[in-house]
């Protein structure tokens, strides 16, 4: 009951944004996606509510155990889209935006924690809040409130109090930053041509809904006979095999030794990404990939990511860290630019024609997660026509270079490693980075300018 309340709570709240986008001049001039609104209304009222004593049927920590399924789901359904068959070229420029995007990622993923604890370690001192709860703001920024929750409770665990909700406050703060910037950056980039796969902003793109006569959308197509099985329920049994033998990658994960037998197996958005490459890639040899129809699964993408923003902002409760909101409010502020120069950056060099896309995907990426990512390039690519949303996916495999940098800030919260040495190996770890990028020749000219 409390899952389907949590659930009931969310879609409420997704109705109210749907509404809101609608009738609110400002929301449809900034394209406020409904899920952002929502999640802020949803937000609002779950605080009230608990500071009301009024009782929802559910409570903060179901919204959180539903992001951590969703964000698996999510990885599922991307990793089980098929990419566009287009030559050699494609597979190749395909290949060039997943290393690009995941290699700034893995930079972004080192230096935040560097500037983060500085920050922390001078306004923390009046409210008794340690820097290295600043090294959260990777987790939150660069992988969202499922994995920020997961390292929180490992700091909590090793005697950082309150450290997961300061993670999932950071992670939620994020999501708005993603679209706060990356919004505008999009409108900018349909005014002046630079989202090829985007027409101009009409009224239908500002009300954010289709009425009758403008519905004229790509019909899915059925790869299964209704009378025997619904295709959509087809799509979601592939996504359940995938879960399952996920959680069975996690669980021969875990005979690895020490913490990183911990860690490998309760990554369960990278299980869920092997298991779907494995069920993609043994459909395809039993030539039955035929069944999975690409616009329907970016569809079902595009309802995970919707409904994990809305859940991650409804599972933050303020009341636990009001003694920490300005550190916590100023680390989210100044990361953002930070964040917002690298990607906008980088993006521009990485050599390809859907650069722009690339470029939004990323920042939306490392301010919340690759479904946020995912809703910005949907408004310059509404019919994911460019690879970038497979770029997305595929970019976390190079995400696993990171590796070293949980590893040092994980054994300096367990006393394990000292300060000096933690900060010396984060930036060594973000200057390695910075040769690849340009070793992998993904730092060279711009592919487009800001008119």
């Amino acid at each position: 009951m409390s899952f389907m309340m949590a659930f009931g709570w969310a879609g409420i709240m997704i109705l109210i944004g749907v509404f809101l986008r609608a009738k609110i001049v400002f929301l449809r001039n900034m394209l406020v996606p409904a899920s952002v609104i929502a999640g802020v209304v949803g937000i609002l009222c779950m605080n009230v509510a608990d500071a009301a004593g009024i009782h929802t049927g559910t409570d903060i920590t179901m919204f959180t155990t539903i992001v951590n399924h969703l964000f698996t789901v999510s990885f599922i359904s991307i990793s089980l889209t098929r990419t566009p068959e287009d030559g050699g070229n494609r597979v190749g420029n395909t290949l060039r935006g997943a290393v690009g995007m995941g290699l700034v990622w893995c930079f972004l993923y080192a230096l935040t924690p560097l500037l983060s604890f500085g920050i922390v370690c001078i306004l923390g001192q009046r409210v008794n809040m340690n820097g290295i709860y600043g090294m959260l703001i990777q987790f939150a920024f660069c992988q969202g409130p499922g994995q920020s929750a997961s390292y929180g409770l490992i700091f909590e665990q090793y005697g950082w109090e309150h450290a997961a909700m300061v993670a999932i406050a950071l992670s939620a703060i994020g999501f708005v930053a993603a679209f706060l910037v990356g919004i505008p950056a999009a409108k900018i980039g349909i005014k002046y041509g630079l989202a090829k796969n985007c027409r101009k902003i009409d009224d239908v793109i500002l009300k954010g809904y289709y009425n009758e006569r403008e519905q004229t959308g790509t019909k899915i197509k059925d790869t299964t006979c209704n009378s025997n099985i619904e295709t959509l329920a087809f799509h979601f049994a592939v996504i359940g095999l995938c879960y399952v033998l996920a959680v069975g990658i996690g669980n021969v994960l875990s005979l690895l030794p020490g913490f990183l037998g911990t860690s490998m197996s309760g990554m369960m958005f990278m299980n869920g990404m092997y298991a779907a490459y494995i069920v993609r890639f043994t459909m395809k040899k039993l030539k039955l990939d035929f069944l999975l129809e690409n616009t329907l699964q970016n569809k079902i993408t595009g309802w995970t990511a919707d409904y994990l923003v809305v859940c991650a902002f409804m599972s933050v409760s303020v009341r636990m860290i009001s003694a920490w909101l300005i550190p916590v409010l100023t680390v989210a502020v100044l990361m953002t630019v930070v964040t917002f120069i690298i990607c906008f950056y980088f993006g521009q060099r990485f050599g390809g024609g859907n650069d722009f896309e690339r470029t939004l995907g990323m920042y939306g990426m490392c301010t919340g997660t690759v479904p946020s990512g995912i809703a910005l390039v949907r408004i310059v690519d509404p019919e994911f026509r460019t690879s970038t949303s497979v770029e997305l996916g595929a970019c976390n495999l190079v995400m696993m270079a990171s590796t070293p940098v949980y590893i040092l800030i994980l054994a300096y919260a367990s006393g394990s490693l000292s300060l000096g040495f933690t900060l010396a190996g984060l930036a060594l770890c973000a200057a390695v980075y910075l040769v690849l990028l340009k070793t992998c020749r993904l730092w060279g000219q711009k592919t487009f300018t800001w008119k």
